[in-house]
């Protein structure tokens, strides 16, 4: 493997970051977690995993051969990932106060609904599409990769998300309780931005 115990932990902790700017998965797994529990929750938890696993993929292999036919390309995607993730964190603080709407469309019963629910969330998803194919080559040197470089990307793409995920849907009535507070939505994002714009300050350093 080629990739560093401090960039493996690096982007770990990016992960857990956007995992904690509320989203649309989070939307759709307090929809499914009140609405049937966590039997209904952890099947869209799956579904996310399987889009984290496809995005943190493409990413890689697709960003890989832009890596292999332009010499700047490296420092290039380094600068928009910095800058991405400032823009991601100002923005969050902009809208500090702003609650995460629901979608009663992904509360409808069943392991596959919940399942597809959460594939769809995370494909759709415009925070997830900015990081795996905008941000993620920002970390690592994706010239030299090697198949097991790749796997551990994609096993930290997988497991950071999943964990998360499957803590709300076990602590549904604590999330709600937090999210349903504006005090707390307030806090929760400011922290939030704050991160953001700390890993985009980060980024160039690594």
């Amino acid at each position: 493997m080629t990739i560093s115990a401090p960039e493996a932990a690096f982007y770990a902790g990016a992960l857990l970051i956007l995992f904690l700017t509320p989203g649309p998965v989070w939307v759709g797994l307090l929809a499914r977690a009140m609405s049937g529990g966590f039997a209904a929750a952890w099947p869209l938890s799956l579904g996310v995993v399987v889009g984290d696993v496809l995005w943190s993929l493409l990413a890689v292999l697709g960003m890989a051969w832009v890596v292999d036919q332009f010499s700047m390309a490296m420092v290039v995607m380094k600068g928009v990932a910095s800058i991405t993730f400032l823009v991601m964190g100002l923005l969050v603080l902009r809208s500090a106060g702003v609650w995460v709407g629901g979608n009663g469309r992904l509360t409808r019963p069943g392991f596959a609904a919940g399942f597809l629910a959460g594939l769809a969330v995370i494909l759709a998803n415009p925070k997830a599409i900015l990081f795996y194919m905008g941000m993620l080559p920002g970390f690592f040197d994706l010239s030299v990769l090697t198949p097991a470089d790749v796997a551990a990307i994609a096993a930290m793409s997988a497991v950071v998300p999943l964990v998360g995920n499957l803590i709300i849907a076990g602590f549904v009535s604590q999330v709600r309780a937090l999210l349903t507070s504006g005090r707390s939505v307030r806090r929760m994002n400011i922290a939030s931005g704050c991160l953001l714009i700390g890993v985009g300050l980060a980024i160039p350093v690594f």
